[in-house]
């Protein structure tokens, strides 16, 4: 996953992460993209560790930010866990999920659905492409993404006709998949459909989901007390997960409700920052429609 450079930082958002984040001294930034955030960050005297797993935005990154940041390639959930991180005790982390504006503009990436892309959707172009998890994935594999990521109704009908289409002709390029999802849709389908379910398997080819789950856990060991943990989430599958594991640590008893006895750790590990998720306003969605789906989380750790 990549900073998703999705809106303007005169927007609501960036607002924000600036009250949130503009106290700390030493902020992790774990998907830097372009480094929007983290020069935002790093101008209001913060010590910017920053980590992306695509090489060009490490390499956008570190021209953009020059000294006071340190920019690494590294997958974010790796990140959390390494001794760099752990070393630099950060006051604050930044998480901007999804994918960037220049990876969806770069029709050689195969985040797009724009004719003849290559289905290869890796954000760090190591592993299996798009089209190999499509060839290869089984058919309850795929009816799943496409329903949890997609959102899809049909999913397991598209599953099906993946399976069947790809027996006599391998996926290879975007149009591929979209004939794919018109021929189970209909002929009236189009980019609200193709957006959903490219999405999908570009998060199956990720492993986006349980690379977050483990990111969350991992950078909240290594937060310094006190500090501020902030999530930009632009599935409705990612923020779930940051909802409900932020909701999770501000709980003093997690032990199921039918329990007669306290067994937990029995106290919060911190308190919501945001009671409900900070959205973008009308005038920059109308400006940027690619911003509509963002919403931030924040958390603070516990001073002790």
């Amino acid at each position: 996953m990549t900073g998703s450079g999705a809106f303007s930082h005169a927007s609501v958002l960036a607002a924000e992460v600036g009250l949130l984040l503009g106290g700390c001294r030493r902020v992790v930034d774990g998907t830097v993209g372009g480094g929007g955030h983290a020069r935002m960050l790093r101008d209001a005297g913060a010590e910017i560790l920053a980590f992306d797993r695509d090489p060009a935005a490490v390499a956008a990154a570190r021209a953009a930010l020059g000294e006071g940041a340190t920019v690494r390639q590294v997958e974010f959930s790796a990140a959390a866990r390494g001794a760099e991180t752990a070393a630099f005790r950060p006051d604050g982390v930044l998480l901007d999920l999804g994918v960037s504006s220049p990876q969806f503009d770069d029709a050689g990436r195969g985040f797009t659905f724009r004719p003849g892309a290559a289905l290869d959707m890796r954000m760090d172009g190591e592993g299996p492409t798009a089209a190999d998890w499509l060839n290869d994935a089984d058919e309850e594999t795929l009816g799943r993404a496409f329903a949890d990521w997609g959102d899809e109704p049909r999913a397991r009908a598209l599953a099906r006709a993946v399976v069947r289409r790809r027996a006599s002709q391998p996926f290879a390029i975007s149009d591929d998949l979209v004939n794919a999802i018109r021929g189970v849709l209909g002929p009236r389908s189009g980019a609200p459909e193709f957006a959903r379910l490219f999405q999908a398997v570009r998060i199956a080819v990720n492993d986006e989901i349980g690379r977050l789950a483990d990111a969350l856990e991992g950078f909240r060991a290594v937060l310094a007390p006190g500090g501020v943990f902030a999530v930009i989430a632009y599935h409705s599958g990612e923020d779930r997960v940051v909802k409900h594991t932020f909701r999770e640590w501000a709980r003093d008893c997690v032990c199921p409700p039918e329990q007669p006895v306290c067994t937990c750790r029995g106290h919060a590990l911190g308190a919501l920052l945001t009671r409900r998720a900070v959205r973008p306003g009308p005038g920059e969605v109308a400006a940027n429609p690619r911003a509509r789906s963002a919403r931030l989380r924040a958390f603070r750790k516990a001073a002790a």
